[in-house]
């Protein structure tokens, strides 16, 4: 019956990446904090275990094997999964703390953190969010790269490779201004805002390809040249009559609430929705945690926002 060959430990593992990715046994002790001898003994016990050479040693340096090349991505892949499983425990075992680079679009950060981030605190209070706006395709970007380690963003036009939770569904409002000859209703009839002048962002943002589509379909006309900079510049053009907006509820709620020279409606059978996701990689060492943190911001505006969104179903 054949021996069997002692496995490689994790130890030997993270000493051979170490010599393949510097191929110098001195500079990959001296990093490993560790004596060259000791390193190398590691090394030949780990060929040895294996059956296998990993370096060729000539007279000009340290080379990897062919094996050694193959071996190579598979030992790398093992310490990942290995730095992940650690951090996923040390998270179980003693919550998250530390901090998240967030990522959110700019027409809807403002008006949804202020209600949700002041509870996280209080559940989580060791946890930290460096927030960022964005656009979406800026924001999905930039998950990508790693430059946020989670974002909010609007569901439709999310990449299939991210792991993606619902949080909400948002209504759009209809805002025109006081001197309107429709600012008497609540509900607009469709066929009246064929014609309408209507007053968007720039095309950057995925809420400006929205209300693109509504315009299309309801024969308004989308004024181009007049494409806001950001909400409060939107609802400032409003006032002052060059033409209507929609907007979104949260910043209705948010923002509105001082009575002013505007009217907001709806259009009749009609209502326009945004979904809104919170969406992390799929290698994310934390995803576990994110999970819960998506239940957590589910509950929180289900209590403070339920009359003004539509909480999803997880």
């Amino acid at each position: 019956m054949p021996q069997l060959q002692p496995q490689p430990s994790l130890k030997q593992l993270k000493y051979f990446v170490a010599v393949a990715h510097t191929l110098n046994f001195r500079r990959a002790s001296y990093q490993l904090h560790i004596s060259q001898p000791t390193l190398t003994n590691q090394i030949i016990k780990l060929e040895e275990g294996l059956g296998l050479k990993l370096f060729e040693r000539t007279r000009n340096g340290t080379m990897l094997s062919p094996d050694g090349r193959e071996l190579l991505k598979h030992a790398e892949q093992l310490l990942q999964t290995m730095t992940e499983f650690q951090s996923v425990a040390r998270e179980l075992a003693q919550g998250p703390k530390t901090t998240f680079k967030l990522g959110i679009p700019p027409t809807l950060g403002p008006y949804l953190l202020p209600f949700v981030l002041p509870q996280l605190h209080q559940l989580y209070d060791k946890l930290k969010f460096y927030v960022r706006e964005s656009a979406p395709s800026e924001l999905h970007t930039g998950l990508y790269k790693g430059d946020y380690d989670l974002i909010i963003s609007p569901l439709a036009g999310l990449p299939n490779d991210f792991v993606v939770e619902p949080l909400f569904t948002e209504p759009l409002k209809l805002v025109l201004s006081s001197e309107h000859p429709m600012s008497k209703d609540l509900l607009i009839e469709p066929k009246h805002l064929k014609g309408q002048r209507i007053l968007t962002l720039e095309d950057k943002h995925h809420f400006h390809h929205q209300v693109l589509d509504i315009c299309n379909e309801l024969g308004a006309e989308l004024q181009r040249d007049y494409e806001g900079t950001s909400l409060d510049t939107l609802r400032q053009m409003v006032v002052m009559g060059m033409g209507a907006a929609f907007l979104p509820g949260l910043y209705v709620h948010s923002e509105m609430h001082v009575p002013e020279s505007l009217h907001v409606c709806e259009i009749k059978n009609k209502p326009i929705l945004r979904q809104h996701a919170l969406a992390w990689r799929n290698t994310s060492p934390s995803r576990v945690f994110f999970r819960e943190l998506a239940d957590r911001f589910r509950r929180i505006i289900k209590a403070r926002l339920s009359h003004v969104v539509e909480v999803s179903t997880p």
